[in-house]
């Protein structure tokens, strides 16, 4: 083969050239400190690194973003579930000493006042949110679990709530009530009015009705009121209960009086009362209800209750978060806007509303407690019947220091038994008296179960507390993981793609004396031509 002087310099330059891309090479992965720039440099790096990628940018989502923000999510859930616990707790310490029976009527509703605050602070702590989100709400982050001020801005009448309550036939109590035989608002000044005459303690009758109490009180009057037996699909409505009456606790005789006497003479009477939001039943009204329950499906029928409300204040709960139903609110052009909620719940599909994060590979964590665990009606209506019953003592405690002024007063006059007006005043404060006894110990009665209902209220909390804690620990694990598994990732994602910055140093070195080198050798064979021998 011939060799020419063109085929030597070709050959030089492309030499020197592919030196020249190798330093260029050796340069970039200097700068860079990556093993490759583009795919075409080695495809299997390529392709590892587009996974390892993916892999660190979901390890750094899961870490960095989802973990901490359901770690915060917990972490307020937590503190307000813990406030609820020591709320309950001051709550039971309160109740209990009004389970003492030598407290006055005055330390009672001193009492009751501080029962009060805490039955408020309970409510309060369940509008708690998250970055604007409420915690207790489920799926409705966006809306708080009590009313706030912004519900007296709505017109008269509105937001009303059609709501249907589903419970069972173990939701029905007793409420105690004395009837004061017409001695109501008797005092030092009207005793000798002739409606109290001949007013004794056999007048006097106190008894238990069987009742049951609706989630809301001040409910609107002359709505269709109804009960509803519905069979185990949740659509067979096999009997509805109307009603007999609706009366109010200010009609005379009042709904309690209206049902002693019932019970007394063995009727069947059902009464609604829209103030307190109660359905009394006598006892043979009971009675058959039970039997109708357990000719249906046994003690597991759903009993429900259709009712109206429309009279709304700061700090009610609002029906959307726990039963089925249809508020209308007006808009701001005036016009009605209607909404349905929780319609699955009447075809029994009422599911906790949970909120889950993804915090690692096919890895969820729920982070929300709902309100129905911990913030029920309960509370709110115990408080509401202590608060009727201990106003009632409060009154009939008046009319017996009334009535004992008036008969200390005879007695200095000189008047004693055997004169009219002596034994008039004695009978009657006789039967005050026993009205008094009665009335007390049922707000002692009532004190006590709040202490029972309190501890109730608080082993819910507690399982709530153990349950968030629980997640907080499982999160705390996975996040552990997570940060380990990141760290692995990021190491095999550095081998995959970093250069070694020592050895690549060598190679431009050993490149550029190449360079030079074939620089100076080329140089010296190009001084060399057919000319340099004519």
């Amino acid at each position: 083969m011939r060799m020419t002087n063109k085929i030597m310099q070709n050959n030089s330059l492309y030499n020197i050239n592919n030196n020249k891309l190798l330093q260029d090479k050796m340069s970039t992965m200097m700068s860079t400190q990556k093993k490759i720039t583009r795919p075409s440099d080695d495809p299997v790096i390529a392709i590892r690194a587009l996974r390892l990628r993916t892999n660190v940018s979901e390890l750094t989502q899961f870490y960095e973003k989802n973990a901490p923000d359901a770690e915060s999510w917990l972490d307020v859930t937590g503190k307000a579930l813990s406030t609820v616990s020591d709320v309950l707790k001051a709550l039971s310490a309160e109740a209990n000493k009004a389970d003492n029976k030598e407290k006055g009527v005055e330390d009672l509703q001193i009492i009751l006042e501080q029962v009060k605050s805490l039955k408020n602070e309970f409510y309060a702590t369940a509008n708690v949110d998250y970055a604007g989100r409420y915690v207790f709400t489920g799926y409705r982050t966006n809306t708080t679990l009590s009313f706030t001020e912004t519900v007296e801005e709505q017109p008269k009448g509105y937001p009303k709530y059609e709501i249907a309550e589903q419970t069972k036939i173990g939701a029905f109590d007793t409420v105690n009530y004395t009837d004061n035989a017409g001695l109501d608002g008797i005092n030092q000044n009207n005793y000798g009015d002739p409606k109290y005459d001949n007013k004794t303690e056999q007048d006097i009758k106190n008894g238990d009705i069987h009742r049951l109490r609706l989630s809301y009180d001040q409910l609107k009057s002359g709505a269709d009121v109804k009960i509803e037996l519905v069979e185990a699909d949740g659509t067979t409505v096999n009997k509805t209960i109307t009603p007999d009456k609706e009366v109010s606790v200010n009609d005379n005789p009042d709904p309690y009086q209206q049902l002693l006497t019932a019970n007394e003479n063995g009727d069947s009477l059902t009464i609604f009362v829209p103030e307190t939001g109660e359905m009394l039943f006598s006892d043979a009204a009971y009675s058959q209800l039970e039997q109708d329950v357990t000719g249906i499906n046994g003690t597991e029928t759903e009993i429900r209750v259709t009712y109206t409300k429309d009279e709304w204040k700061k700090g009610d709960l609002r029906p959307e978060h726990y039963f089925a139903c249809k508020g209308t609110t007006k808009d701001d052009a005036g016009n009605d806007k209607t909404i349905n909620y929780n319609q699955e719940y009447l075809e029994g599909k009422k599911n906790r509303q949970t909120i889950e994060y993804d915090v690692g590979y096919n890895q969820k964590i729920q982070v929300n407690t709902t309100a129905d665990e911990i913030f029920t009606h309960g509370l709110d209506r115990d408080v509401d019947d202590m608060e009727r019953a201990l106003n009632d003592l409060a009154k009939i405690n008046a009319s017996v220091k009334d009535l004992e002024k008036v008969l200390g007063n005879l007695s200095e006059e000189g008047k004693g038994e055997g004169d009219k007006a002596y034994d008039d005043v004695k009978k009657q404060l006789d039967a005050v008296k026993k009205s008094y006894e009665y009335k007390r110990d049922n707000v002692h009665n009532m004190f006590g179960k709040l202490i029972t209902k309190a501890q109730k209220y608080m082993d819910d909390t507690n399982v709530a507390i153990t349950d968030n804690g629980t997640r907080s620990q499982r999160l705390d694990l996975i996040s552990n993981r997570l940060m380990d598994q990141k760290t692995t990732f990021k190491t095999l994602q550095s081998e995959n793609e970093d250069v070694d910055i020592a050895e690549v140093a060598i190679q431009l070195t050993s490149t550029e004396f190449t360079y030079n080198s074939a620089l100076m050798a080329t140089g010296k064979i190009m001084q060399t031509s057919l000319m340099n021998y004519i």
